[in-house]
């Protein structure tokens, strides 16, 4: 077994299908759906099956997601059961589009953030049954 203390991050841009709500805002379960990948990798990293989400304990929606955000969602095994992988995850943007110039004209330039701003934060726990553990 590998060492449950690792951390899988994956990073990616919001695209504008990603977009759900007026103001290109995204809609928080695609958050979720990022914290799903990073435990699938988790579990088979550690497992060597990409096992089953079970259940979500805690989830805090922190700051707004936009089109054009790239997001980091990062995760790592904190308890390891029989079956069970409980699991924290954190969500991330770490670049965002520019705000358009006077005049409404668009710009396709973007900026770094000095400091990434969470996003989103998640408990939830993952079972590999024990005859899919390698």
């Amino acid at each position: 077994m590998q060492n449950s203390q690792q951390e899988v991050m994956i990073r990616l841009r919001m695209s504008t299908h990603d977009g759900h709500y007026a103001g290109n805002l995204v809609d928080g379960a695609r958050m979720l759906q990022l914290f799903g990948d990073v435990a699938t990798e988790l579990l088979i990293r550690h497992d060597g099956d990409e096992g089953l989400f079970r259940a979500y304990e805690k989830v805090e929606f922190l700051a707004p997601v936009f089109v054009g955000d790239y997001i980091e969602a990062v995760g790592r095994i904190v308890q390891v059961g029989k079956t069970s992988r409980k699991m924290e995850f954190e969500a991330r943007k770490v670049i965002q589009p520019r705000p358009p110039e006077k005049g409404g004209k668009a710009v396709s330039s973007a900026e770094v953030l000095a400091q990434p701003i969470v996003v989103c934060r998640a408990t939830g726990t993952c079972v590999t049954p024990l005859e899919l553990q390698r």
